[in-house]
């Protein structure tokens, strides 16, 4: 297959932009430097300011497109064909089909996606192809929808994107330091960011169009390869739940690695799916793309709708009838998966990860923060007992200006309503456990007490009342049946056990 005249025009015109670029900053740096230098010879003067500002303004300018190094960071657990004969057949045999050389190493990621790179070296030169596999998107495709993906991938290898896109990435971090340097040299409202703005503005719609093209190009391969049916499928799959795991990801997994623990992922992960504002979300947001999805001249890739459009017309390809999910290419799906999250953790102890599940999480990680806050907020606390959240709650910005963060600090006034649900959340969720009642912290779930028939939300306790779904009268009646009234909730400012 080759590239499309319009392709290769314009990823012409993007190395002509780039190439213009270190011209532009090369001039500029000598019309600088020669600017002092032209008022001492002819005019027989200099002005300390006018030196200051053109020196520094061309050495920022230099330093800043200064090629570096690409200082490769691996982003997780490298895979070996040793370690894993089986997904590297796969990978081998899409490899074959595309007429393309292997990537020299593999990555498994914390993501709903795969992707193929040229790192190290200088400017792509010495740099070496390297491949990323989500460890979450081979639980969610089948084999077949995994072939389609990887095919895609080495579409950019065989299209040369990889080739062209350390140049592109790499003028782009020119872009933005020189911009940067010259803010921090000469001000906000520097003169000299003018035109390298334009610039930037001009070489960002230009090259993520070239990127937009480019994704044609790999999908059309793809379905040439494997076949519309599984590629479409795959698309659909990393589109609808992709910006999913990233909430996931944050909101859950995060706060539990922070703490020291390493949750199960993609136990996680399909719980986090499984919730029904979740699914919702994803439905929403699929539903919308497929109907008003539009490209923006700063996207790097197209619309979904568009990419599903190109390829419809293609063979759909052979697919098993019982074609299992990608994840059993895998050796030690659990091995992998606790190394992945000890690779990828921030903290410098990461090898002292202490396993948890799910079902723990609530009491051996939030309750020791809740009590944090509650230390922090005994006195604002102090005398409030849950039946008179009712009433508070009313006015739950106001309630919010008694408390402050487990550090001690007020907070903004716009931010004092939040604020008092998770005080008020973190007082009830310690007395119902404490009382001996069940806590669930399920991914994707609200925090929920469970006593009995009895329900409770309770970190959305004071938004509830403040917005009317839940009247006083009705707190008295969850209080009653919960059998929490008269506890004076600044009493539950003690350590963690």
């Amino acid at each position: 297959m080759t590239s499309s005249p319009s392709l290769a025009g314009r990823a012409l015109l993007a190395v002509v932009l780039m190439l213009g670029f270190y011209v532009l900053a090369l001039a500029f740096s000598l019309v600088l430097f020669y600017l002092p230098y032209a008022e001492i010879k002819y005019a027989h003067r200099i002005h300390l300011k006018l030196v200051v500002f053109c020196v520094l303004g061309g050495l920022a300018i230099l330093w800043s497109v200064l090629p570096r190094r690409d200082k490769f960071e691996p982003p997780g657990p490298r895979l070996t064909p040793e370690q894993q004969p089986r997904l590297f057949e796969a990978i081998e045999n899409v490899a074959r089909s595309v007429k393309q050389e292997m990537p020299a190493e593999v990555y498994l990621v914390p993501d709903v996606n795969a992707w193929v790179g040229q790192r190290g070296g200088i400017m792509g030169f010495g740099s070496r192809r390297v491949m990323g596999l989500g460890l979450p998107l081979l639980r969610l495709l089948t084999c077949a929808q995994f072939r389609a993906v990887l095919a895609h991938e080495f579409g950019h290898y065989h299209g040369g994107d990889t080739k062209l896109g350390p140049w592109i990435y790499k003028t782009r971090g020119a872009i933005g330091r020189t911009l940067a340097s010259l803010h921090a040299t000469n001000g906000e409202n520097s003169i000299l960011q003018l035109p390298f703005l334009w610039y930037a503005k001009m070489f960002l719609r230009v090259t993520h169009a070239v990127s937009r093209r480019q994704e044609f190009v790999a999908d059309e391969l793809a379905a040439r390869t494997v076949g519309s049916k599984p590629l479409i499928e795959g698309l659909r799959t990393v589109h609808g739940v992709g910006s999913a795991f990233g909430v996931y990801w944050e909101g859950d997994c995060a706060p539990v690695l922070r703490a020291g623990f390493r949750p199960p992922l993609l136990e996680g992960f399909e719980q986090f799916l499984g919730s029904r504002e979740v699914a919702e979300t994803i439905n929403k947001h699929m539903e919308d793309e497929m109907k008003t999805g539009k490209a923006d001249p700063y996207d790097t890739h197209p619309p979904l709708k568009d990419r599903i459009a190109a390829v419809e017309s293609y063979p759909e390809g052979e697919v098993a009838s019982d074609d299992p999910t990608a994840l059993a290419l895998l050796l030690d799906e659990e091995g992998l998966e606790a190394h992945l999250l000890d690779s990828v953790t921030e903290s410098g102890a990461a090898k002292e990860l202490q396993p948890i599940t799910w079902s723990e999480v609530g009491t051996r990680v939030y309750l020791p923060q809740w009590h944090a806050l509650l230390k922090a907020n005994a006195q604002g606390l102090g005398g409030i007992t849950p039946e008179a959240i009712g009433a508070l709650a009313t006015n739950a910005k106001a309630l919010g200006r008694r408390f402050v963060t487990p550090g001690g600090e007020k907070v903004p006034d716009e931010e004092a309503e939040g604020l008092a649900g998770a005080v008020v959340g973190a007082a009830l969720a310690t007395l119902l456990v404490s009382q001996g009642r069940q806590l669930d912290a399920s991914p994707g779930h609200p925090i929920t007490i469970s006593a009995g028939s009895v329900q409770l939300e309770p970190f959305n306790v004071v938004s509830s009342i403040a917005g009317g779904s839940t009247n006083m009268a009705a707190w008295q009646n969850q209080c009653a049946e919960l059998g929490i009234q008269g506890t004076d909730l600044g009493r539950l400012a003690v350590p963690a056990a």
